[in-house]
């Protein structure tokens, strides 16, 4: 090991703590309670050491709320198949869609980015947008299916949105604004089948 990788891997582990404090202290106390002294206290480092890796709260959620888009808002996207049924491939996404919102983390986090966002517009835009690109695998499979010609659909986004958010009304939103727990494995099939049922019986 160089010596030229020690401070490196220092700074890093300085970093997670951080970051690791931040997340428990936003979830403990929300957004705008939370001070970098907490963060610094919780970490177990000084409140400069915190602002030598994050030179504001607002900064430092910024990058709380990318890794969490990158851990659970990501997932590798489903290609459009033609030799495969349209159902059998929709219930994948669907079921790919409850696995990424089903994390206690991001539920948690979630329930503190749109409190914070309810007070910044900004930070509500940037929200939307992070979400919306990690929506679009599924509008690209919605345009390659219309594209073979086995769905109607004029509007990609319009159509992944309905879709999308009828899987949300159900295994995102009740367990964000009220606390509900998850969806077992039975209500998740069976709100991914009926949710691909109806959508397949208008648009195929």
């Amino acid at each position: 090991m160089s010596e030229l990788s020690k401070p490196l891997r220092l700074t890093d582990r300085k970093r997670s703590a951080i970051i690791e404090a931040a997340i428990d202290e936003f979830r403990a106390s929300g957004y705008e309670a939370t001070s970098m002294d907490r963060i610094a206290a919780r970490a177990g480092t000084s409140k400069r050491t915190v602002y030598n890796h994050f030179p504001s709260k607002e900064v430092l959620f910024a990058e709380i709320l990318h890794q969490l888009w990158e851990a659970v808002g990501g997932g590798e996207d489903l290609a459009y198949r033609a030799d495969r049924p349209l159902r059998d491939q929709l219930l994948a996404l669907a079921m790919q869609k409850f696995r990424l919102i089903n994390d206690e983390a991001f539920v948690s986090l979630a329930r503190v980015a749109i409190a914070a966002g309810i007070h910044s517009p900004e930070r509500a835009r940037e929200m939307m947008m992070r979400m919306s690109a990690r929506e679009a695998g599924l509008t690209a499979w919605i345009r390659a299916a219309a594209a073979a010609g086995r769905l109607k659909v004029s509007d990609p986004v319009f159509a992944s949105q309905q879709l999308q958010a009828l899987i949300k009304g159900f295994g995102l939103w009740p367990q964000i604004m009220l606390g509900q727990p998850p969806l077992d494995a039975a209500m998740q099939k069976q709100v991914a089948e009926s949710t691909v049922d109806m959508f397949l019986a208008y648009y195929s």
